[in-house]
């Protein structure tokens, strides 16, 4: 869920939609959202509702990155006052299973 970022303190109301709205797109292969399993790394709305994405890919190889960019761009034009979405695709830092929320981790069976 969006509390788990450290950045969320930062997020504007329009921001916090965003994350709640991304919650909604799974990830295919593991039936997890990409909120919890660690994927946003960031979401910038300027006044004039332009929205910046900042995520990652589990894998560079991941063949449903393009699947998945559709479906971030529906969810995240679908919150009032935001005009247009642009996804910035970063692969640093490197996603790992530390980055994934508690109920990710047991939506996925991994415990510890």
């Amino acid at each position: 869920m969006a509390a788990d970022f450290e950045e969320v303190a930062a997020l504007s109301p329009v921001e916090d939609a965003v994350m709640k709205s991304l919650e909604g797109v799974i990830d295919p292969e593991l039936g997890v959202d990409i909120v919890n399993l660690g994927l946003i790394y960031g979401v910038k709305v300027t006044t004039e509702g332009n929205c910046t994405v900042t995520m990652t890919l589990t894998t560079m190889g991941c063949p449903l990155g393009n699947v998945l960019a559709g479906q971030i761009s529906q969810a995240v034009l679908s919150v009032a006052d935001v005009k247009a979405c642009e996804l910035d695709l970063v692969w640093e830092p490197a996603w790992d299973m530390s980055k994934m929320t508690r109920f990710a981790k047991v939506a996925l069976g991994i415990h510890g």
